[in-house]
Order: C-alpha cells, then structure tokens, then sequence
C-alpha cells in the first residue's frame, strides 16, 4: 500500500476514534494490528483485543473517579494491611467483606478499637474495594457530616443534603465518639443511618464500646436507638488495644540507631 495513503488511512482513523472517545484504541491499533497480522490473529480477534483494552482503560479511569469523589483521607488498600502486626483483626474476615456481599445486603460494618489499631485503614480500605466493585463511595468523619448537616439546616438545604447522602453506595463515618455531640449534631447522624438502615451500607469506626456510648450522645433514648440501628446485621469487628501504628514507629526508630 501506499505510504501516503496508509498514513491517511490512520489519521482518519484516529480521527473517528477521537471523536467516538476511543483514545486507547488509537493510540493502539497500528501496534495491535501489526502484532495480529504477525501471530496470524483473525479480524474478530484484533478487533477484540482493542476492544479489551479500551474497556480495561475505561474501567481504571471509573475507579479512579470513584475513589477521587470519595473523598479518601489517604488511598490505603486492604492489600497494603499488615495483619501479622495487627493479630486482632481477622484477616479472613476482612478479606470476606473486600469482596463487597455486605453492601448488597445493606450491612453494616463497625470496627472498634484503640487509636493506632487499624480501624480508619481498614474501613479506607474496604472504601477502596468497593469502587473497584463500581460503588458509588463517601468516606467522612462523624463529625464533619454533623457539621455539613448542620449548616444545611441553615440554609434550608438539610433535605436535598440527606437525600445525597442516601445516594451513596456505602458511607463511611470514622471516628464515631471520639468528639462529644450535641443532641441536634446526634440526631441528625441518627437520621443519616435510619435511613440508610436496611437500604445501604454503612461502615463505622469507633475508639468506644457500645457500653460508653451515653458519654458522647447525651439523649440515653436516641443512644439506644442509634445503637439498634447501627448493630442490627452488623459486622462487628474488634481492632483490640495495642497501636501496631505506634509499635511500628518504635521498631522503625530502633532499626535507625542499629544502623
């Protein structure tokens, strides 16, 4: 063929695959159809080994997005979790979770336990496997989500802003107790979880047990009922006491001075 008319050839089919947003196939097809034609691929082969890679590249760029509108503290993966560190948390049952049946049967997943135990990147973690899985994702602090309701309140946007935070696949509410609430910023995280209850999953981090519970949520009756809510199917998970985070600086700062 004709140098100048193969080259047109491929500049008119970049064209249409820049028009169709197919990027990954224009970067690609002289490079894949140079390989099929050599290990002696037929068309339909070719033209699915393209396909492939455009929807693989799709698929990288939709997580990434998902992880990006979770609003992730940091990206930790449960893969990245040293569970011969942390010897109280089950691996296998976390591994059971990563694989995201608790979110089809809208179940909650608490984790209680020390500062420094795990409990933030495992439910980052488990944040993580769930856009992998195409789940649209929020990961906040109990206290941030009191505040945003609160202004919400203020501008008469506390309806549109719950029904947002039902939208979401899972949520994620770290640190549930760590900072007191008043009876409004309480009943508005009660309102957030009852509705989800049954409905979507819900993932909470607590440095509490259910039995302290009284000394941040003041109302002993909405206590009890955020406690039912919460609890209910829940996959309840103990981090245990010892900061592995702090035992681990420990250890890094001995190798130092070893070396």
């Amino acid at each position: 063929m004709n140098e100048q008319v193969q080259a047109l050839e491929h500049a008119t089919v970049r064209q249409y695959c820049k028009a169709l947003k197919m990027p990954v196939i224009g970067a690609n097809f002289v490079r894949v159809g140079e390989q099929a034609v050599k290990e002696k691929h037929s068309h339909i082969g070719y033209l699915e080994a393209l396909l492939q890679m455009e929807s693989e590249e799709r698929d990288r760029h939709a997580i990434q997005h998902r992880i990006q509108d979770a609003k992730l503290p940091r990206v930790k993966t449960l893969e990245e979790f040293d569970f011969s560190r942390a010897t109280q948390v089950p691996a296998a049952k976390i591994r059971e979770l990563g694989e995201g049946g608790y979110i089809q049967r809208a179940e909650p997943v608490v984790l209680i336990g020390e500062c420094g135990t795990g409990k933030t990147h495992l439910a980052t973690g488990l944040c993580v496997a769930a856009c992998r899985q195409k789940k649209r994702v929020r990961f906040t602090t109990a206290a941030n989500l009191v505040n945003e309701l609160v202004e919400a309140k203020q501008h008469n946007a506390l309806k549109r802003v719950l029904q947002r935070w039902l939208r979401y696949d899972v949520i994620a509410l770290d640190e549930v107790g760590y900072v007191a609430l008043a009876e409004i910023g309480a009943e508005f995280l009660f309102q957030v979880i009852a509705e989800r209850a049954e409905r979507a999953a819900v993932i909470v981090t607590t440095n509490l047990p259910f039995s302290e519970w009284t000394q941040v949520f003041p109302n002993p009756r909405l206590c009890k009922a955020l406690l039912d809510r919460i609890t209910d199917r829940a996959h309840i998970i103990e981090t245990g006491t010892e900061s592995y985070r702090f035992r681990r600086t420990m250890e890094g700062r001995q190798k130092k001075k070893a070396s």
